[in-house]
């Protein structure tokens, strides 16, 4: 009798396990209720577009050459052409093939310059990011160059996106006195002062400026 009591205990647990697996089975079916079994469709977020503390903190902006700007030639007094004078020489070089600048100005150069390389140093303090931002060159003599000091214009500027934070001409002097060969030179502005960025978004250029054309050259070309 013993051991048929325990058989129906045994048949009445396995009932009572069949309900519970079959109740789990409904479940499955309507698990969103719960959130069990359910998979995430959910994109994750995106991600954070602000730049850390830590990367701002260790930015220091390029220095970039703008076209044009890295060399310069200076020329002989009266070696500058009228226009008129010019653009006839030109068309008649066009013609032979040849260019006239190529035929006549080398002769005239009183001496090259030319920036070779830049690099930049960063400092924070007080809310303004101090920069020293050097210009490494070389200035080749001419064959109407003679031994001396000559003078460049070296500009340094610094902006963000149309703003200009900084910008400062520099007259560099370099005393060039072997007409023989190319004399090396260093330029630095140490005194580069901006506000500090909220994003690596600024834009340094160093280059030679030599301004607008001088009022001799205007009153020339507004008499022609």
């Amino acid at each position: 009798m013993a051991f048929h009591t325990f058989n129906g205990r045994f048949v009445a647990g396995l009932a009572l396990t069949g309900f519970m697996l079959t109740a789990v089975g409904c479940q499955s079916g309507g698990s969103s209720m719960l959130g069990f079994g359910k998979k995430d469709t959910t994109p994750p977020p995106p991600p954070d577009p602000k730049v850390l503390a830590s990367q701002l903190l260790a930015y220091c902006p390029n220095v970039t050459l703008r076209d044009g700007t890295a060399y310069f030639n200076t020329y002989a007094k009266g070696s500058q052409k009228p226009k008129k004078k010019a653009a006839a020489e030109d068309a008649e070089a066009a013609a032979l093939g040849a260019s006239s600048d190529q035929q006549d100005d080398s002769a005239k150069i009183v001496y090259q310059a030319s920036i070779t390389d830049v690099t930049r140093d960063c400092n924070r303090a007080n809310g303004s990011l101090t920069m020293k931002i050097a210009v490494a060159g070389k200035v080749v003599p001419g064959p109407m160059f003679s031994p001396g000091t000559i003078t460049m214009p070296i500009r340094i500027a610094v902006m963000h996106g149309k703003e200009v934070l900084y910008s400062q001409l520099h007259r560099h002097q370099v005393q060039v006195t072997n007409p023989s060969s190319a004399t090396q030179f260093v330029f630095t502005d140490s005194n580069v002062v901006v506000p500090e960025p909220t994003a690596r978004d600024y834009q340094v250029f160093a280059g030679y400026d030599e301004g607008p054309p001088k009022k001799a050259d205007k009153k020339v070309a507004a008499a022609e």
